[in-house]
């Protein structure tokens, strides 16, 4: 069976989507910015009985990153489900920042999935098709968030247009829009969050969805 590769494989999200492909047996392959990061979710991976291996890579840096897909690929095969989780996130108004950093932060919200999906893409759809899904959020703009909330914006952007050049070969591109601050144990879980990402991919073809908002779920009492 062909894989999962996770880019941003942090402790919230990253991680729960990890476990939740792993445990259904999918071959798990992880990309962080740090071998610190990926050797965190390998260890909680170990925990639950999932194997994965991993590859560092700035997910702003075009070249690290397609080079890290490339050695996933290489130990994995074409993967079969591809999950951009990566994102600048802060605290920031408008103007507050400089030129630079907004396109700093561009390149790690929105061109790092663009990168990451159209690297893989052709070669999921040779391999008979699969799951693009990209991580969103702020699904209201706030002006406390502005350089995220334009990141994201354009993430919902750019999963129309993935759907619409690659759905034709059989690729399900979709985003999940989680609409608060990610917490285990709170209305926004990670491991329920990852349950939408697992649903998303098992969709028969008729059904595909391109976007769920997740507004929160009542923490367990």
């Amino acid at each position: 069976m062909a894989g999962v590769v996770i880019v941003g494989a942090g402790p919230g999200i990253g991680t729960s989507a990890a476990r939740r492909f792993g445990t259904a047996g999918l071959p798990v392959g992880l990309i962080a910015r740090s071998a610190a990061s990926i050797d965190a979710a390998r260890g909680t991976l170990a925990a639950a009985g999932v194997e994965a291996v991993g590859a560092t890579a700035d997910a702003a840096q075009e070249h690290q990153l397609t080079a890290a897909l490339d050695a996933l690929a290489g130990q994995l095969g074409v993967p079969e489900v591809l999950v951009y989780n990566t994102g600048l996130i802060r605290a920031d108004r408008p103007g507050e920042l400089s030129r630079q950093q907004y396109l700093d932060a561009y390149a790690i919200n929105v061109l790092g999935a663009l990168t990451s999906a159209t690297h893989l893409a052709p070669r999921m759809a040779e391999a008979g098709g699969g799951t693009i899904l990209i991580t969103g959020g702020m699904p209201e703009p706030e002006p406390q968030q502005t350089s995220l909330s334009l990141g994201k914006a354009d993430v919902r952007a750019l999963t129309v247009l993935l759907a619409k050049e690659y759905g034709p070969a059989g690729i399900h591109v979709a985003t999940v829009t989680v609409g608060g601050a990610v917490s285990p144990g709170s209305r926004f879980d990670p491991d329920n969050i990852a349950e939408h990402y697992w649903r998303l991919h098992t969709q028969p073809r008729g059904a595909w969805e391109h976007e769920v908002v997740f507004a929160g779920e009542p923490a367990a009492a």
